[in-house]
């Protein structure tokens, strides 16, 4: 199957981007609110250390503090550098969003669209990590991880730069140990394709979360009657001519599903949560933030937020 990004025009991915920047800067006040109201009610994430083997050397950052700044190392290059353990990595989070097709859709225009409150939470859970003081970093950005308040604001941008990335599932890249990785998307894709792109990334040992998102319209199909369905990454259209025949094979075909994708979670030690649009985002960051809280002791069913 061909790749959707490479079948995308420059001009197609300029107005992506652009449409994402231009409607980040209420997301991000947005975010920020239902961070704070999910702060009234939760702790800071404890972690058991993971010792101080040395991970790596990394550029400096506003934040770091400057104990940790390797002169030696710096003084070989143009850039300071800071000398970053095991542990310290471990204590970075990389979160990432889908942003396919299917993703910019909603059966209601009451709702949000599955893409705007992926990305609500996707940084609303920034603004939490943050303030807990871990680093936070967008996967598939080629970013390193940011620390402090402050790195909300480059988090927005980066976000609208990543707009135009329409791969369902994110590719395998290198990622510390004991790291914590925060996949939000729809995961409609065949199984077996989630399965291996997702075993693809646990094979570093990182600890993962999935939070996949639903219309409810996607859980239930309400619809009656004649109906036609038109698939928004090229899947062709489907006439249906009485689509309340087919809600039970449907409802049982979309609960396999989403059981299939707890399973792979299962597997791999991560946590597998639930969302649905039409219901309370401060309530899906608690249960995803309590979710990292637990992270690495998977569950033997959905959470639901």
């Amino acid at each position: 199957m061909t790749d959707p990004v490479s079948r995308m025009t420059p001009q197609r991915r300029q107005a992506m981007a652009e449409a994402a920047a231009s409607r980040l800067p209420a997301l991000q006040i947005a975010a920020d609110r239902v961070a704070m109201t999910v702060m009234q009610g939760v702790h800071g994430r404890r972690r058991v250390g993971q010792g101080e083997a040395f991970w790596q050397f990394r550029r400096y950052q506003q934040g770091d503090p400057l104990i940790r700044i390797d002169w030696r190392q710096s003084a070989k290059r143009p850039h300071v550098y800071v000398r970053e353990t095991e542990w310290e990595a471990a204590q970075s989070a990389w979160l990432w969003r889908d942003a396919s097709r299917s993703m910019d859709w909603r059966s209601d225009p009451r709702l949000p669209t599955k893409l705007e409150r992926a990305e609500l939470l996707l940084l609303g859970l920034c603004a939490l990590l943050l303030r807990g003081g871990e680093r936070v970093a967008l996967l598939g950005t080629g970013m390193r991880p940011l620390a402090g308040r402050a790195a909300l604001g480059r988090l927005v941008a980066r976000l609208a730069e990543a707009a135009g990335d329409e791969a369902g599932t994110p590719t395998a890249l290198a990622l510390p140990r004991h790291a914590t990785l925060v996949l939000i998307g729809d995961f409609l894709a065949p199984l077996e394709d989630t399965d291996r792109r997702l075993r693809a990334l646990a094979a570093s040992g990182v600890e993962g979360v999935l939070l996949q998102i639903v219309d409810p319209a996607e859980e239930t199909l309400p619809f009656s009657g004649r109906t036609r369905f038109e698939g928004l990454e090229e899947d062709g259209a489907m006439l249906v001519p009485r689509v309340e025949a087919m809600r039970p094979d449907y409802a049982h075909a979309f609960a396999a599903h989403r059981d299939g994708l707890a399973g792979i979670a299962r597997t791999l030690g991560w946590r597998a949560l639930l969302h649905r649009t039409d219901r309370s985002p401060e309530n899906a960051l608690m249960t995803l933030w309590q979710a990292l809280a637990r992270s690495g002791d998977a569950t033997r069913g959905w959470g639901r937020g």
